[in-house]
């Protein structure tokens, strides 16, 4: 097993300067078409000259797929805020000069990337992280027995520091750059389960300070969204299985070597772009970590 402290910084280094530890309309016309580029490889009893040239052909995106992006396009603009009705089908298709049911099968899309959520004899409004099925969209570990619940959080740091390179390339910052680090141990029922580090840009969540995390009730990403206006659209994940070394083993209350579940996440919000590194260990003595796949 590798050892947890290869997964998590230990001191976030470089720091720069701490943060009090105290305790629109979008466009209707069409998305430009894409080609896609032909790779050829020649075989090895083949000259270079004898190979036909292959031209890259357009590719088309269906009509639904265009309005989706459009749709996106005013999501990610904030012409609907999280939380808000959408226009009607009817009226979107109006909008866009296209039939209901190609509308239908956008949203269709949109509602099983979570972007959106169908509410019976409502309509269909944004989605937010404020929404208690939401609260696990993220979160994967749950108790082994009894009903998932969300954790309490103690935070160990939160300050300012310069983007480590490793940090830094999985941001898609430059090696340097301002990113806000907190470090903070979960616990369900009063147990600690997870040490987590986390890596944010500090030129979007400027501002951001131990004391609003500590008065912040709710899930993490719903003060993203509500105060820094950024949601998290979809996350790429590793895990793996570590030892628990002194730092962890302290923070969680374990003995030195007790396996743990490492992970490495990157969140993304809209255009794909990447907001949060976010590393955790964890105690699955009482929990599992549970994922759905389709």
């Amino acid at each position: 097993m590798n050892s947890a402290s290869s997964n998590l910084t230990n001191n976030a280094t470089a720091a720069s300067g701490a943060v009090s530890p105290t305790a629109g309309t979008p466009a209707t016309s069409v998305p430009a078409v894409a080609s896609t580029p032909v790779t050829v490889t020649a075989a090895s009893n083949t000259s270079a000259s004898a190979v036909p040239a292959v031209t890259a052909s357009p590719t088309f995106s269906p009509l639904y797929q265009q309005i989706k992006a459009l749709i996106t396009q005013s999501l990610q603009s904030g012409e609907w805020k999280p939380g808000e009705l959408i226009p009607s089908e009817v009226e979107l298709a109006g909008r866009f000069k296209v039939s209901q049911g190609t509308v239908r099968k956008a949203i269709d899309e949109l509602a099983a990337e979570n972007l959106v959520m169908r509410r019976q004899g409502k309509g269909t409004f944004v989605s937010t992280h404020h929404e208690a099925r939401a609260h696990f969209r993220f979160l994967r570990l749950v108790p082994d027995e009894g009903v998932p619940h969300y954790p309490e959080s103690k935070f160990i740091e939160v300050k300012r520091v310069r983007a480590p390179a490793d940090v830094a390339r999985l941001m898609d910052l430059k090696s340097g750059d301002a990113v806000i680090f907190i470090k903070r141990v979960q616990y369900f029922d009063g147990v600690p389960t997870i040490v987590e580090e986390l890596w944010l840009p500090g030129l979007i969540f400027k501002g951001l300070t131990a004391e609003r995390l500590v008065e912040y009730k709710g899930p993490m990403y719903g003060l993203f969204e509500t105060e820094f206006g950024t949601r998290m659209i979809r996350a790429s994940e590793q895990i793996r299985a570590v030892c628990a070394d002194a730092g962890a083993a302290q923070l969680l209350n374990i003995d030195l070597g007790t396996p743990l579940l490492s992970s490495e996440r990157v969140s993304f919000t809209y255009g794909d772009k990447p907001v949060e590194l976010r590393r955790g260990l964890y105690l699955t003595s009482r929990h599992h970590y549970q994922n759905e796949l389709s």
